[in-house]
């Protein structure tokens, strides 16, 4: 199952994605008399991702079908604004900690904190601050938590990922340059965040190790990867953070970029994961 969140009339409802466009879950509602919750982050926090995936399953594909808004219609928001958690994962391919001249972290993940603040979505604006004069965008794949959990083994993480999504995170690196302590600054801008437009449940995700990874720069790729060659890897940053802090609903893991693209205005940057939606958002 995939999930989005379109921008309509100054709301961001959930829709089903389907191959002809995308069905609100309020327009679902109506037709079958259920009662899905509205919003991508409500269906997070009350639980009902993976109820939604079972239903979709025995769901009457036709009628979905002719609910559908068709795709050239959809205009994407991001899939919530309101994470408890965003963690960042600095330098987890090793060719890219070379771009910057910098040691891989090779026991323990360079992991960051980021504020809701930060996101946008697809078609959003990034906007480079007047304090930065080399700011960069960096494409990830994004693990979304979908149940409360504290100390999960490395084995038991696929039961606590609701999905994934693509991300683009940007960051001022010329600030970080200064000290590596101003991280949190450089991370940490407004509109420095864009993830969706899906949410990809772990269900139609095989082997996330295979999942093929790209920066894109002016729609060209800039830098790809295969999630195998991280060093830490999607279910073992899930088990590794949840032994630091409990881990909710709606919590994501942005688990590291392939190669960072320097961006300037007039530009556009993005995320392409092999089997996902692109992303793209461009520079001011």
């Amino acid at each position: 199952m995939r999930l989005t969140s379109l921008r309509m009339d100054g709301a961001e409802p959930a829709a089903l994605v389907r191959p002809s466009g995308a069905v609100l879950l309020s327009a679902v509602n109506e037709a079958l008399g259920t009662s899905w919750a509205g919003t991508v982050q409500e269906l997070l926090e009350q639980g009902q991702v993976e109820q939604l995936r079972d239903w979709v399953g025995g769901a009457p594909s036709g009628l979905l079908d002719e609910l559908a808004i068709p795709q050239d219609q959809l205009v994407y928001a991001p899939l919530y604004r309101r994470p408890r958690k965003i963690w960042g994962i600095g330098l987890n391919y090793v060719e890219h900690a070379a771009d910057l001249s910098a040691t891989a972290p090779s026991t323990e993940p360079a992991s960051f904190l980021k504020p809701d603040t930060a996101i946008i979505g697809p078609g959003e604006a990034i906007r480079i601050p007047p304090q930065s004069q080399r700011t960069t965008a960096e494409g990830e794949l994004g693990v979304i938590i979908g149940r409360e959990c504290k100390n999960v083994d490395e084995a038991d993480a696929p039961g606590v990922v609701a999905g994934f999504t693509t991300v683009v995170d940007m960051t001022a690196e010329d600030i970080l340059e200064k000290n590596p302590r101003y991280l949190t600054r450089s991370k940490s801008f407004d509109t420095f965040f864009s993830f969706g437009p899906e949410l990809v449940t772990v269900d139609e995700v095989p082997d996330v190790d295979a999942l093929e990874v790209s920066t894109l720069h002016n729609g060209d790729v800039h830098r790809r990867n295969v999630v195998s060659n991280m060093t830490f890897r999607p279910w073992w940053l899930v088990a590794f953070h949840s032994r630091v802090m409990t881990l909710l609903p709606g919590d994501i893991i942005s688990t590291g970029t392939p190669g960072a693209a320097h961006i300037r205005p007039g530009d556009t940057a993005g995320c392409s994961i092999v089997g996902f939606r692109d992303l793209s958002n461009p520079v001011e």
